[in-house]
C-alpha cells in the first residue's frame, strides 16, 4: 500500500481487510513508515503493519457506521516505525493479531529485530516480528453508558407522562361540569 495514498484517507472511516479475524472497521488516525493506526468502537486503537493489509475499503456513498465522539484530549501512541511503536509499548498488556489461531495477549517484555517476547502467566512466548499483523494496547474512547442514556430517556418520558396525566385530569373535570 502506498503511504501517500493512505495519508489522504486519514480522518475517514475505513474497513481494513474484507473479512476474517483481522478485519476491522474504524477511523484512520494516522499513517507511518510501515504501519497505520485506526480507532475502533469495540477495541480502541489498533495498529496494523501495512505489509500485512490485503485491502482497504471506503464506503463513499453511505459511509461505515461509526458512533464514537472523540474527546479533544484523546491521546494514543505514535511512532515512525512499527518497531519503535513496540518499544513504546514495552511492559504493557497488549493484544497481538486480532483473532484466529495466532491471537496472543500478554505483557510485552522484550523487542529485537527478530522477535518479541510476551509474558502470560507462567509462559514466556516468543513471536517472530514478521508474523505480527496487528497490535493494540487498550487506548479507547468510552461510549456513554446505557444506564445514563436510559435514565435520561426515563426522565424525559416521566415529564411527558406528567403532562398527559394533568391533561387527563383537566378533561375529566370538564366532563363532570357538563
Amino acid at each position: 500500500m502506498n503511504k501517500e495514498w493512505l495519508t489522504n484517507l486519514v480522518g475517514k472511516v475505513l474497513k481494513v481487510d474484507r473479512g476474517g479475524p483481522e478485519s476491522r472497521t474504524g477511523l484512520l488516525l494516522g499513517v507511518y513508515d510501515d504501519h497505520l493506526s485506526i480507532l475502533t468502537e469495540q477495541e480502541g486503537v489498533i495498529y496494523y503493519k501495512i505489509d500485512h493489509i490485503k485491502s482497504i475499503t471506503e464506503n463513499v456513498k453511505k459511509g461505515f457506521k461509526f458512533q464514537l465522539e472523540i474527546p479533544e484530549d484523546f491521546t494514543f501512541k505514535t511512532a515512525a516505525t512499527f518497531k519503535g511503536l513496540l518499544d513504546d509499548l514495552r511492559n504493557q498488556w497488549v493484544n497481538i493479531n486480532r483473532g484466529g489461531p495466532e491471537k496472543l495477549e500478554g505483557v510485552l517484555h522484550d523487542i529485537n529485530d527478530e522477535f518479541i517476547t510476551l509474558i502470560l502467566n507462567e509462559e514466556v512466548i516468543r513471536l517472530s516480528m514478521f508474523h505480527i499483523r496487528s497490535i493494540s494496547y487498550g487506548a479507547r474512547v468510552e461510549k456513554p453508558k446505557e444506564d445514563e442514556k436510559s435514565e435520561n430517556n426515563k426522565d424525559n418520558k416521566d415529564n411527558k407522562d406528567d403532562g398527559k396525566a394533568e391533561k387527563n385530569k383537566d378533561n375529566k373535570a370538564e366532563e363532570k361540569e357538563k
